[in-house]
């Protein structure tokens, strides 16, 4: 049988039309209804020109229309393309002239910031045709379009080490193995049927293999428009989930005194994960939230769960991201790389062969991540090959940040480098050479200044004064390493 996404909807439809599928805020949708919907919307989509191997992207704010809007793509073999609702209109725009898709999906807030591209909208009257509409007036009939399960279903935008747009093409059965039942996150299955709450959003592969493992488990998955503890908490009180996963900055949030007496006991797994996890936070969850099983992930967008640390070595192994994880096989070379061998791997980076060839060798991934195995298997890790900066799950290029805050008032030299931090793995941090009586900046000036020029998850975190910026000699490139070293031993003083 073929391992198709659009086919995870259809088997789930035969089985349990009348069941919910996914839910946001007060509006929800079965299976049988987003069955409906996603032909109707893969019909619409190709009365627009969408075809088999075609990038569609997909700019929209928080909404339950994004699931039938995948559903679509993936039924049309076409290539679904989310784009982060955050971007500015310039990030936005270079993100396009990289994917070049055949059609733009947006809202009417994103809409009016897409040049040069066909556009559609949905959830709203804005630019473009009126998605929506043809949608209802479409065939509610599957499309009929022969796809492949080895063909690319998904490409997620990462960035490069310049902070240059990176699409990470996953195929429909790469992604099938990711999600698949006893092959997910939930390694021994959902207990309950409350669904899964996603406090990852929909631009980002956490999301969507969340989406993908609760229709696998035949069950719903409930989107916040927000991942803050309020639209949490109320989501699962209002839906009565039985899983929720929080990066350990979302974590915290929730754990805050204000919300101790909220009703979470719908709840039956408590997970986390991204990197290592303070055993502290893990000892507050199950003060918490006694009764649920807590288990720790680690991944990526390029090989989906590498590893996990299950509930009952939570004690025995802190500080550890666990076992490698189905399907795949995981170890570090001498220089301690984490390299991982999976069914489950990206096809390839779209249009990047160089960076592919980099990253794929003889059929297996190279993480970027450095670490050990102790003599148990279990994987630690110990910090990043690149300079990529990884907070709360995202990945930040300190050359982009550098380059939005050159003109700061006051500033002579800035370097950005990624700081440790119990709440969001590493912090961006800005670290500024001052002009002669100059007064150093706050936090709040420096994310203020990079509002509109930046994404707000690649806002500085904290900033650091200093004489100067370690450089080298020959190319005078930021010494990234010593930076830190600097830093962490000032800190430590």
């Amino acid at each position: 049988m073929a391992q198709l996404i659009g086919e995870m909807i259809s088997q789930a439809c035969r089985m349990v039309p009348g069941a919910l599928a996914g839910s946001l805020g007060e509006r929800a949708i079965t299976f049988a209804e987003l069955d409906t919907l996603a032909n109707r919307t893969a019909n619409a989509l190709r009365g627009l020109g969408v075809g088999p191997g075609d990038q569609v992207a997909w700019w929209v704010g928080p909404s339950l229309r994004t699931l039938s809007g995948f559903v679509a793509c993936a039924r049309l073999g076409a290539v679904f393309a989310p784009l982060n609702p955050g971007y500015t209109a310039t990030e936005a725009a270079a993100v396009l002239e990289y994917v070049r898709p055949r059609l733009v999906i947006a809202d009417p807030v994103h809409a009016s910031a897409v040049d040069g591209w066909p556009v559609a909208t949905v959830d709203g009257a804005g630019q473009g045709a009126s998605l929506d509409e043809l949608t209802g007036a479409a065939s509610p009939a599957d499309p009929g379009v022969p796809v492949r399960d080895t063909d690319p279903h998904i490409t997620y935008l990462t960035s490069g080490s310049t902070g240059a747009p990176k699409g990470v093409l996953v195929s429909h059965r790469a992604s099938w193995l990711r999600a698949a039942p006893g092959g997910g996150t939930f390694t021994s299955g959902l207990r309950g049927r409350g669904g899964v709450v996603c406090s990852f959003p929909l631009f980002h592969y956490g999301g969507w293999h969340y989406v993908m493992e609760a229709w696998q488990n035949r069950t719903a998955v409930h989107l916040v428009a927000r991942a803050d503890a309020p639209t949490i908490i109320s989501t699962v009180q209002r839906r009565r989930p039985s899983a929720l996963y929080c990066i350990p900055a979302v974590w915290e949030r929730v754990l805050e005194p204000e919300h101790k007496h909220a009703d979470l006991s719908s709840l039956r797994h408590a997970d986390t994960g991204t990197s290592g996890v303070s055993p502290d936070l893990v000892t507050r969850i199950k003060r918490r939230l006694p009764g649920t099983t807590t288990t720790i992930l680690y991944g990526s967008t390029e090989a989906g769960r590498m590893a996990a640390l299950q509930d009952w070595d939570l004690a025995r192994k802190p500080h550890s991201v666990g076992i490698p994880a189905f399907p795949g096989a995981l170890w570090t070379d001498d220089e301690g790389e984490v390299w991982i061998r999976s069914e489950a791997l990206m096809s390839g980076y779209l249009d990047r062969p160089e960076e592919t060839a980099t990253a794929m060798v003889d059929g297996s991934y190279r993480s970027g991540d450095v670490g050990y195995l102790d003599d148990e298997g279990y994987l630690f890790l110990t910090g990043r090959r690149s300079e990529l900066i990884r907070t709360g799950g995202e990945f930040v290029a300190p050359a982009e940040v550098e380059q939005a805050l050159t003109d700061l008032p006051g500033v002579r030299d800035v370097a950005v480098v990624g700081l440790p931090d119990d709440r969001w793995g590493e912090v961006v941090c800005a670290v500024v050479v001052l002009q002669p009586g100059a007064v150093a900046p706050s936090v709040d000036a420096v994310r203020a200044h990079a509002a509109g020029r930046l994404a707000s998850f690649k806002h500085p975190r904290r900033v650091a004064c200093v004489d100067e910026i370690p450089r080298t000699a020959a190319t005078g490139q930021i010494q990234r390493s010593r930076l830190r070293s600097t830093l962490r031993d000032e800190s430590q003083a």
